[in-house]
């Protein structure tokens, strides 16, 4: 990579409104795509990094992952707005576009990690290294840089090079074997409702950046850069927790049990007289004041009842009893007698209801953000609340390349030079 003429000069954080965050002043160059990696990069944005979002000449691909659209005709005439998906995971973020292919590209981003804190991408296994960006080159670049690799399948083993999709990995990850309905009920293995192979990879990313952050301040006097490396493979694995040591203890795979708990009954739905509830009975006093509460006090003392592994062994008897009982009664009903009798207990939401919930309004998880082009725009909010350092959302996702220009000039590049890469495209 040769190197482009400009002047020395360290890139400046994203300008703060309020409190900066407890990440302020760290610089994050996001090279990632679709939904693990930035997620991993909005959290890290959301605490108060600036995160410099580094595009292909074409954009990330959840910009045209639509519909729903969000603005019609605002970017251009007849143009079909943004995609809803790319605005859910890319706010508090400057984007630079950059075409990583050419040479120029290249060199503006080795010196954007030459300034940087952390490194995400989720390039195919060793695309990155191809483009002159192996660990070692990266070392060289800056020894102090946290590079977070997210795969589908990690870098090592026989399926390292192939590309990652959270559909098929909830598949052969096992998730999807103990989600759905057992199929003498309704159906056949079914993924979860969200892509949560690839939420929980950019959850684990985050934390994983966070702690090399924090062995980097342990250590003052080294150079203090390291690689990560986390896959959706390995993260969706761990997803797995108690079904996974259930496996282990039994030698059996789980199967799928629809609503209920594999290891605590009653913890599952229930059909009312107008609708179905959630109820959880998580304990021993739980399951007497459940008792109590559904006008069914003979069932704590029904000898196949009268402790939760009898109840998981008598599930089925126990189930048909408590289904008949509460078909009797609606579910705004049952949901204030097990309120009255501290059972946790609630309705079952679609998510602009649970969106609206008052506690969820209390908690600031329906806010709105003023974007440049489309005006305020609804987000969910932050859901961790530091009490001395808060995280915050201080801009909405960017448009293509629009930070561009200031992203050039904070690395040191002149207006004529930031012009003739425009002109020939490489930004």
């Amino acid at each position: 990579m040769r190197e482009i003429v400009g002047r020395e000069a360290t890139i400046a954080a994203m300008p703060m409104s309020g409190d900066p965050g407890p990440l302020a002043g760290l610089v994050v160059a996001d090279c990632s795509t679709v939904l693990a990696g930035p997620l991993c990069t909005m959290i890290l944005a959301d605490l108060g990094a600036d995160v410099v979002k580094v595009e292909p000449p074409e954009g990330d691909g959840t910009r045209a992952w639509g519909p729903p659209w969000v603005g019609a005709g605002r970017l251009a005439p007849g143009d079909e707005g943004v995609a809803a998906y790319y605005l859910a995971i890319n706010r508090n973020k400057r984007s630079i576009r950059l075409d990583l292919r050419s040479d120029d590209g290249r060199a503006i981003l080795a010196r954007l990690l030459g300034h940087a804190d952390v490194l995400v991408e989720n390039f195919r296994v060793g695309a990155f290294a191809k483009m002159g960006f192996d660990d070692d080159a990266l070392a060289r670049l800056n020894n102090r840089l946290i590079h977070l690799a997210i795969s589908g399948y990690g870098p090592a083993g026989q399926d390292a090079g192939r590309p990652g999709y959270d559909f098929v990995l909830q598949a052969e990850a096992g998730l999807m074997s103990i989600t759905g309905f057992p199929d003498e009920e309704s159906g056949h293995p079914t993924k979860v409702g969200v892509a949560i192979g690839d939420v929980v990879t950019g959850l684990h990313g985050a934390i994983s950046v966070l702690a090399a952050l924090a062995a980097r301040e342990r250590r003052p006097t080294e150079p203090g850069g390291q690689r990560i490396d986390v896959s959706i493979l390995e993260s969706t694995l761990a997803v797995l927790v108690n079904q996974a040591q259930n496996a282990f203890a039994t030698g059996s795979a789980p199967g799928r049990r629809g609503n209920a708990h594999p290891n605590i009954v009653p913890y599952e739905t229930f059909a009312t007289a107008d609708g179905e509830i959630a109820v959880a009975v998580g304990s021993e006093r739980q399951w007497s004041r459940f008792c109590a509460a559904i006008g069914s006090p003979e069932l704590v003392v029904d000898a196949r009842f009268v402790t939760n592994a009898l109840r998981v062994a008598n599930r089925v008897a126990l189930r048909a009893i408590l289904a008949d009982r509460l078909r009797g009664e609606t579910s705004a009903a049952w949901l204030g007698r097990l309120a009255a009798a501290d059972v946790p207990s609630g309705p079952i939401n679609d998510v602009l209801s649970a969106l609206a919930m008052p506690q969820a309004r209390a908690r600031d998880m329906d806010v709105t953000v003023e974007h440049p082009v489309l005006g305020p725009i609804r987000q969910v909010g932050v859901p961790f609340k530091l009490s001395a350092t808060p995280a915050s959302i201080r801009s909405a996702p960017p448009l293509l390349g629009e930070h561009a220009d200031e992203i050039l000039a904070e690395l040191g590049f002149d207006a004529a030079t930031i012009a003739d890469l425009r002109a020939r495209e490489v930004v």
